[in-house]
């Protein structure tokens, strides 16, 4: 499975993809907009968003993308890694199909 981090702190790249590698997600991190960033997305089965640290155009940008693909999105206010790992452990859960457009309080 793969997810998408559109957000965050860029310090902590590395953290984020090695705590999704711990759920058996392969993960992809865009903490600034970057060119080409609907291209470079791909088809991602989750689309974490924190809301934070992003522009509204690189959300609006992400948002768009994962509607298209049919893919689940998680927004959450804060960019820590235990934000993180709760919203992994979500969507772990077998709650794919509530968390279609979630808007959870996982700050």
């Amino acid at each position: 499975m793969s997810v998408v981090i559109v957000g965050g702190n860029e310090r902590m790249v590395a953290q984020y993809k090695g705590i999704c590698k711990e759920f058996g997600y392969k993960a992809k991190v865009f903490a600034k907009m970057t060119t080409d960033f609907k291209r470079k997305i791909g088809t991602p089965d989750l689309v974490i968003l924190f809301t934070n640290t992003v522009s509204h155009k690189l959300v609006n940008s992400a948002v768009q993308e994962a509607t298209r693909c049919n893919s689940a999105i998680i927004r959450c206010h804060s960019s820590s890694s235990c934000a993180l790992k709760k919203a992994l452990e979500y969507h772990c859960n077998g709650n794919c199909n509530e968390c279609e457009m979630c808007n959870c309080d996982l700050s």
